[in-house]
């Protein structure tokens, strides 16, 4: 009797373990589903989709050490002002605390901001909060490399 009740522990702890595993990579997996809505929505930016994916109390660095609210990163993108043509990322990581989630990456783009060609690579720090069941970018800092 006690053997079947030590197997049964035994092959609980087992099920819960996956679970949680399981539960982790979902979790990491939405995050970087966000991540990639910002790569797309950086690059053909509408104030529809940079709405829903920014918190309200957004901090956004710029790797000039320019920081901008959600309203002045929402417009930057919308105008042009800052204008991306292509977004890579590279070397992403992801750890979740919580409901905070810390993304880092390398991020090398093709830009024409206000209409001037250029190039951008940086490391960028990305912290996200899940909130309303869906994950807000919260604050961005971006450093040249």
């Amino acid at each position: 009797m006690k053997i079947h009740k030590l197997l049964f522990v035994a092959a609980l702890a087992i099920c819960t373990l996956t679970g949680l595993n399981a539960s982790a990579q979902k979790s990491e997996q939405a995050v970087a589903d966000a991540v990639e809505k910002l790569r797309k929505a950086m690059i053909d930016p509408t104030d529809a989709t940079l709405q829903a994916i920014a918190s309200d109390k957004l901090s956004y660095g710029h790797s000039n050490g320019k920081i901008e609210d959600k309203a002045e990163f929402m417009r930057a993108l919308v105008s042009g002002e800052s204008d991306f043509k292509t977004i890579d990322l590279t070397k992403q990581t992801i750890t979740i605390v919580d409901n905070t989630a810390m993304v880092r990456h390398e991020l090398s783009a093709v830009t024409a901001n206000s209409g001037t060609p250029g190039t951008a690579h940086l490391s960028v720090l990305l912290i996200w909060v899940n909130q309303n069941g869906g994950w807000k970018l919260l604050a961005r800092q971006a450093v040249k490399i």
